[in-house]
């Protein structure tokens, strides 16, 4: 029962999420996530890169939201996780994706090793944001791509930038890929896997590590 009372709670907070945008994300039960994702099956696959792949979640409402589940990667997980939610935290404008919630879990599992059955930890590091039904910018890059209205959404993504740059966040991957549309075609910048928030003393990030796209 009282896991049920705490899915409940939960998702009531996260369906206020979405509704109101002045509320700060929350922390998720993995139990749920899985739950809205029909334990993250195909048919509920909506993107996949580098790092994680991206599910649709769908709400007791009907609302729907996105669910970033990352690949378990020993430090890289942990590494692009505390950094994604380091940049995440706070950034709050018309042209960058809400950030809804977050989920953080360590379980202990019994699997098979060397013909002996051990135990090991299985992490659980997911994301979860607002769910665009219009997709990423590149899937409007074609010939029939001249109906956009390239001033606004150009302006957008500048303006998003602007707005990182004044909270000392540095993408590192920007890319129409990266790029979401709502449903009024306005752009909101996403994928902060990469990106950096720098400290009060720094003004540049010298990467030695070649990732993203080149």
């Amino acid at each position: 029962m009282a896991d049920d009372d705490q899915h409940s709670e939960k998702l009531a907070a996260l369906e206020n999420a979405l509704l109101d945008e002045s509320v700060d994300p929350i922390d998720l039960p993995f139990s749920l996530l899985r739950s809205i994702t029909r334990n993250f099956c195909e048919a509920q696959e909506i993107g996949r890169g580098a790092f994680g792949a991206v599910y649709k979640g769908v709400l007791p409402s009907g609302r729907t939201i996105a669910v970033k589940k990352l690949f378990e990667r020993f430090e890289i997980l942990d590494k692009n996780f505390q950094s994604e939610i380091a940049c995440l935290m706070g950034v709050k404008h018309k042209n960058t994706l809400r950030f809804l919630g977050y989920c953080s879990e360590t379980q202990l599992v019994i699997v098979p090793y060397n013909g002996k059955l051990v135990c090991a930890e299985e992490r659980q590091r997911l994301l979860c944001f607002e769910y665009l039904r219009k997709g990423c910018l590149a899937d409007h890059l074609s010939d029939a791509s001249c109906h956009l209205q390239w001033t606004a959404i150009i302006k957008g993504i500048c303006e998003g930038v602007h707005y990182l740059h004044q909270q000392r966040i540095i993408h590192m991957d920007l890319k129409p890929q990266n790029v979401l549309l709502d449903d009024n075609m306005v752009p909101r910048i996403a994928d902060f896997g990469l990106s950096r928030r720098l400290s009060g003393s720094q003004s540049r990030v010298i990467t030695e590590n070649k990732l993203g796209t080149m």
